[in-house]
């Protein structure tokens, strides 16, 4: 049997390993922070708190400790907030084996350097001398969706063509199927980015406007997306793919989204302080993505309307309404290239 660690136990940390667990040819150890989801799990085999209503695998143990859930791991699947990447890798990096494979699976950009998560990853652990086997795994996924057994399809990206296959062939079946790709930049930062391009798409929905605004949002999203993904070395092609365009839409108009759910309540009027809270440890990867995107657009001197005006929102209280008519105000462009 394969042996997996799955760094994280939110709603889509469990989600993989339900999905992983079921082809019962893996042994699953699934690294909890909290001791209530350590206990709902080991005692009802539900995670009552982040994924309610979906039974794991018995190939899926639970524990809080990092020297029990790394031992003799083979794959080791990185799925925390982004915010908290770092630190848990360097409590972890004593128990880390050089020959390991690791696979993040978060969607985010570090807010104080502007990293994507595997850079994060390598910064931590190549400071001991090593070079860590990595890739990203990204694209459409509803976590409650993929626990439960819908068809998903999604991407892992590497510059290491044989941790890409290891992966697709380890954790594909025939209700999650994984693709290959080996533009990390352009598969992570579509990951990232599309979450403010969500939080937007909810304000639309908040403020009661239509499909057009949100057709014309996604579309101008993706071209925002794409210029920057292009300038930090990306591919415009993988924008087009899962990581892309894929996850773009599903996160701008499935009812599962927490960042687009949060953007419905900016635009019904609540403020960000009053939203995060409700959310009760829920994560909106977006809130802290924004500012960061927009600070690498500025280093990279690319473009990004629609982000700058989340960011005003979300960090300096601007009215929606008041940004959506810059957005629309603003001087008059050709469609024509990103």
């Amino acid at each position: 049997m394969s042996r997996i660690a799955i760094i994280g136990a939110g709603a889509w940390g469990t989600a993989l390993s339900i999905a992983l667990g079921r082809k019962n040819v893996h042994r699953i150890r699934l690294w909890a922070h909290e001791k209530e989801v350590q206990t709902s799990i080991s005692s009802r085999r539900m995670n009552e708190i982040f994924l309610p209503g979906e039974v794991l695998p018995e190939s899926v143990s639970v524990t809080g400790d990092f020297d029990e859930t790394l031992q003799d791991a083979e794959i080791v699947v990185s799925v925390m907030p982004s915010q908290h990447c770092r630190q848990v890798f360097q409590q972890m990096r004593p128990f880390v084996k050089h020959e390991m494979l690791f696979v993040s699976a978060t969607k985010g950009l570090e807010e104080t350097t502007l990293l994507r998560m595997t850079e994060v990853i390598c910064s931590v652990l190549a400071s001991d001398g090593g070079r860590p086997r990595i890739g990203a795994l990204s694209g459409p996924s509803f976590a409650k969706e993929v626990a439960r057994g819908d068809p998903t399809a999604i991407t892992i990206a590497s510059s290491d063509a044989e941790l890409a296959e290891i992966v697709q062939r380890q954790f594909s079946d025939p209700r999650f199927r994984v693709y290959t790709n080996d533009d990390v930049t352009g598969v992570e930062l579509g990951g990232a980015l599309k979450n403010t391009i969500a939080i937007a798409a909810g304000v639309c929905d908040g403020l009661g406007l239509g499909h057009n605004s949100v057709a014309a949002l996604i579309t101008r999203g993706l071209a925002e997306i794409t210029r920057l993904v292009v300038a930090c070395g990306g591919r415009q092609e993988t924008m087009a793919g899962l990581a892309g365009l894929g996850d773009l839409v599903l996160t701008c108009t499935g009812g599962l989204s927490r960042n687009r759910s949060v953007g419905v309540e900016l635009g019904r009027g609540r403020k960000l302080q009053e939203i995060i809270p409700a959310m009760h440890g829920m994560v909106a990867e977006g809130v802290f993505t924004t500012h960061a995107a927009l600070e690498l657009a500025r280093a990279r001197r690319v473009e990004m309307p629609i982000t700058a005006q989340m960011d005003a929102i979300l960090n300096r209280g601007k009215p929606p309404r008041e940004a959506i008519q810059e957005l629309m105000t603003r001087s008059a462009k050709s469609e024509k290239g990103l």
